[in-house]
């Protein structure tokens, strides 16, 4: 199990799989035809200033247990945040009550003992941050003095934050599998107010990262936040028209959220996506290719194994526009007469390709559109693909920003968005799972006044 040393965790992984092959035993003992345990500690340091006060402060200790119990084709699921030998036996004589109540299904269970990830690679996930709080408050408040020096009319905060998270996971079932990991995240934010005449606007801006040494500097990303806050003053109502839009990248990260939901498995065996039976089909423009890497180091999203033990595989999801495969669960594949991906918990890293242009050669291939940097409000259908979202940013006239706009909204229907796409900029952020640069579409209904 590759972990760190970290005196913060008071259970070794090792104490955490017995823990967890304590559960698996007792389940069977009890009745259980098959089981599965996860077993999570974590800790972390959250602090935010406002105006140059600590407005919160907080320490995380956090622990708890899951299990999942089969008896046939019967299952029950329970949790408990007591991982005493006493608390697992009750926690896995609740999970077999529920199982006693539930209808068969003929689609649950375990994975098969060939897709697990017996031989799960070290992907360098775990740096913990020896951050005490004094040193937290003194880089949120850099961070927020940053963002205020911009402009005499930055005049209040949202707040900044720091926060630094690890934890350690262990997973096991009663095919034999036990294995963990640990991990991290650490983050910088900072949100800022500014005013003009009767008007206030305010934007944020933030880094995220597995090892404190890969964010962004506090006075930087508080820079960035007050820049992108005086950006927005003056803002104007415009008239509804139809014209190209251009998803800045933080924003495009969206879309490709939007795809991954109507290709995964829950959405696909409900009938309930309008990406249904897809593979095979050109889902997005021919300059869109998206890669799903879970084997990334050090990646936001990257993971050994998914929830269910299953070893994730990098491929190819859309290659030149054409859709490649699923998101899929055990269980959702088999609804489906197909084979699990390694995705029971989601998708892992998304990467789309990026393109040659950069932000600036977007917004002159653009021309005279909308440059789109937030998105408000969820006006999303994966049934029909209908899109409509309130939206702010900017004016592009000849290629260059114009002036900030407002209260406006952005609709079209995703399947035309995709297939719509001109241009994927190479600005790429890393910031998630989903990394991708700004995102050029020919055309969406803007409306505004």
């Amino acid at each position: 199990m590759p972990t760190v040393s970290d005196p913060r965790f008071n259970l070794s992984a090792e104490q955490l799989g017995a823990l967890a092959r304590h559960a698996l035993d007792t389940a069977q003992q009890l009745g259980a035809s098959a089981a599965e345990a996860d077993i999570g500690l974590g800790h972390g340091l959250d602090v935010t200033v406002r105006l140059g006060e600590v407005e919160t402060l907080e320490y995380a200790r956090d622990r708890g247990m899951s299990i999942t119990v089969w008896q046939g084709q019967r299952r029950g699921h329970a949790s408990t945040s007591d991982i005493s030998e006493a608390a697992i036996r009750e926690t896995v004589s609740a999970a077999l009550a529920i199982a006693r109540h539930t209808g068969e299904d003929a689609f649950t269970g375990l994975p098969e003992a060939d897709t697990l990830a017996w031989q799960a690679a070290d992907l360098d996930l775990c740096h913990p941050w020896a951050l005490e709080s004094e040193a937290a408050i003194r880089l949120a408040c850099e961070m927020e003095a940053a963002a205020m020096a911009v402009d005499t009319r930055i005049d209040n905060s949202d707040g900044a934050s720091v926060s630094t998270h690890v934890n350690r996971f262990v997973y096991a079932n009663t095919l034999g599998f036990c294995r963990g990991y640990d991990s991290s995240r650490h983050s910088l934010y900072c949100s800022v107010i500014a005013g003009e005449d009767d008007t206030m606007q305010r934007d944020d801006w933030y880094s995220v990262a597995r090892a404190a040494d890969l964010l962004d500097a506090a006075a930087w990303v508080g820079h960035r936040a007050g820049e992108r806050t005086v950006a927005r003053l003056g803002a104007r109502k415009i008239a509804t028209c139809e014209v190209p839009v251009l998803f800045e990248a933080p924003i495009a990260a969206s879309l490709i959220g939007h795809w991954a939901g109507a290709v995964s498995g829950g959405s696909l065996y409900r009938r309930s996506s309008f990406l249904l039976d897809s593979v095979g089909q050109t889902v997005w423009a021919p300059c869109v290719s998206i890669e799903e890497a879970p084997d990334l180091a050090r990646g936001l999203g990257s993971a050994p194994f998914d929830s269910e033990g299953v070893l994730p595989q990098r491929r190819l999801m859309v290659d030149a526009g054409v859709q490649q495969g699923y998101f899929l669960s055990t269980y959702s594949a088999r609804k489906l007469g197909l084979q699990t991906t390694g995705n029971a918990g989601g998708p892992h890293n998304l990467l789309v390709r990026p393109g040659q242009a950069g932000f600036e050669e977007l917004l002159r291939e653009m021309g005279r559109g909308l440059l789109v940097t937030e998105l408000m409000g969820q006006g999303v259908n994966l049934v029909t693909g209908d899109y409509s979202r309130g939206a702010s940013g900017f004016w592009v006239e000849g290629g260059r920003i114009a002036y900030p706009v407002e209260e406006i909204t952005i609709a079209g229907n995703l399947r035309d968005m995709f297939r719509g796409v001109r241009a994927v900029g190479s600005d790429v952020l890393v910031r998630g799972g989903r990394q991708c640069g700004s995102i050029l579409l020919d055309r969406m209904t803007v409306a505004g006044n």
